[in-house]
Parts: C-alpha cells; structure tokens; sequence
C-alpha cells in the first residue's frame, strides 16, 4: 500500500485501529495491522501512542466520549431529581445495548479492557457516578430524595443496576424479560430513594 498524501494524526490513527479491530477482533489485531491500514510504518504509529495498550485505551476513551455527552445533558437538565434518575438509567442502558448491537467488535475491545481494569474504563465509570450524584444530590436538596451521602447513593444506585450496563451481562440485554427487569428495577430504587 503506497503511503497516504494525509498526515498521520493520532484521530486517523484511532479510525484505522476501529477498523482494524472491527476486521480481526480484539485479540488478533496488532499495531502492524494498524499501520498497513495507514500505509505507514508501525513506529509511526508508536510515535503518537508508545504501546499497544495505550492506543487501545484510546480506542476506548474515544468511544466512551459519545455516551458521556448524552448522559451529561440528562443529569443537569431540569426536572425533577426521580424523573431524570429514570431517563438518565434508560439512556445509559439504551446505548449500551445498541453499541452491543451494532458494533460488537468494538464491543468486545471494551469488554476485553473493562476485564483489565483499564484506566479508561475506570475514569468512565467514574464520570457516570459523578453524574449519578448530581441527579441524586438534586433531589436531596428539592426534598423528593431522602437526605442521605449523595456520593454513595450514587455509587449504590451504579452497582443495583450493573446488569443493565456492565458489558459481562451484554448476552442478557435483549432477551425479553429485560426491559421489564429494567422498569421494576427502577421502579424499586425510585421507591427506595423517596423521604
């Protein structure tokens, strides 16, 4: 493959990685592979990420960013505190499922770094909580929640929902019973939350 006339940029360099990732998988995928994709050499793209496991990281981060954003805009809009917890839930859930669909490969690289305990998963899942506490903290203070450590409501609230966005229970999510799973779920942890 004769080399690109564009230059080489680490967002290029993470499209080619998605692709790559997407033709061979998580595990068979290399740096090589990457750079042949580029029409560069594998020390090019070790100029922008020194090893396989931060242009995977990468991968992740970039990937993440999408569901980060939409989640965000729920957690401070206005309403009420029960509302938004239930919205921000079902978006969370939603897009987990339908990036599990639709890009499983990728999917896959996630699940495959969630069971490292990535830094990049690790600081998702953090922004997620601390988005959880808004929510929460929120209707503490408008008095539809009952008083209580925000923080570690927010926390509670993550680990009682694991199912529903924790890739290892991804085989589960389109099973029938899911989505009705997922409003009594809710539908208790709404209740639990009340004064």
């Amino acid at each position: 493959m004769p080399p690109s006339e564009t230059p080489l940029t680490p967002e290029r360099i993470l499209e080619a990685t998605e692709d790559v990732l997407r033709r061979y998988g998580p595990a068979k995928a290399t740096v090589v592979d990457v750079a042949r994709a580029l029409g560069v050499s594998h020390g090019s793209v070790y100029r922008h990420f020194r090893t396989k496991a931060a242009l995977r990281e990468a991968v992740a981060v970039r990937w993440l960013a999408p569901e980060q954003g939409d989640l965000c805009v729920i957690a401070e809009d206005g309403g009420g505190a029960g509302e938004r917890l239930r919205r921000w839930l079902g978006a969370l859930f939603e897009a987990k499922r339908r990036r599990a669909g639709e890009d499983p490969e990728l999917f896959a690289t996630f699940l495959a770094l969630a069971r490292e305990n990535s830094d990049a998963v690790a600081r998702h899942i953090d922004v997620l909580v601390g988005q959880l506490e808004v929510i929460v903290a929120a209707g503490i203070a408008d008095g539809e929640f009952a008083a209580g450590d925000a923080a570690a409501t927010a926390r509670a609230l993550w680990h009682a929902t694991a199912r529903f966005h924790d890739p290892a229970h991804a085989h589960e999510w389109h099973a029938q019973e899911t989505a009705a799973d997922f409003d009594a779920v809710c539908a208790l942890l709404l209740r639990g939350l009340r004064p």
